[in-house]
């Protein structure tokens, strides 16, 4: 597979709307199919030192997308919220696992985080073995935390730890 792993342009701003719209992906997501790509754009320019966002390439277009994002709090300055998603047509390939491989070695080896949170919704099998494979454990559920459609879900928290050698 002709797979690149990259930093995030701009100009991948029309693939990621697209992904981020898609069925398969909008519903395991907090996207809505109303999102625009001025909006899109927006939100890859509002990107600071903070963030750390990677794509995945293939035959020149972006199918997925991978990001930590630490957190503010200078007493949470080890902490990161990871979020990610695969377009539904190329999941299953390694691609989810590719980008977890290179943003967690960010993580680990130059970043130097202790901890990576996320959230992913309950019904996501294949999302949530994809985390637990690299160390996410279930820390609690967020009930009635995100509504899919038309109706209220529960999300799942995840998080994996990485303490220091001591």
């Amino acid at each position: 597979m002709d797979l690149i792993i990259r930093p995030v342009n701009l100009s991948d701003a029309g693939d990621i709307n697209d992904m981020r719209r898609q069925e398969g992906i909008r519903d395991k997501t907090l996207a809505l199919a109303t999102e625009t790509l001025a909006f899109t754009e927006a939100f890859i320019r509002n990107f600071g030192t903070d963030d750390h966002v990677l794509v995945a390439e293939k035959d020149g277009k972006v199918v997925g997308m991978i990001g930590i994002h630490l957190l503010k709090s200078a007493r949470q300055r080890h902490t990161a919220a990871l979020g990610m998603m695969v377009r539904a047509e190329f999941q299953g390939q390694g691609i989810g696992k590719k980008l977890m491989e290179n943003i967690l070695d960010l993580a680990d080896n130059w970043l130097m985080l202790v901890r990576i949170e996320l959230d992913v919704t309950e019904d996501n099998d294949r999302a949530i073995g994809l985390y637990r494979s690299f160390g996410f454990e279930v820390e609690g559920k967020k009930k009635y935390s995100i509504i899919k459609g038309g109706k209220y879900a529960d999300l799942l928290m995840m998080a994996r730890y990485l303490l220091p050698s001591q």
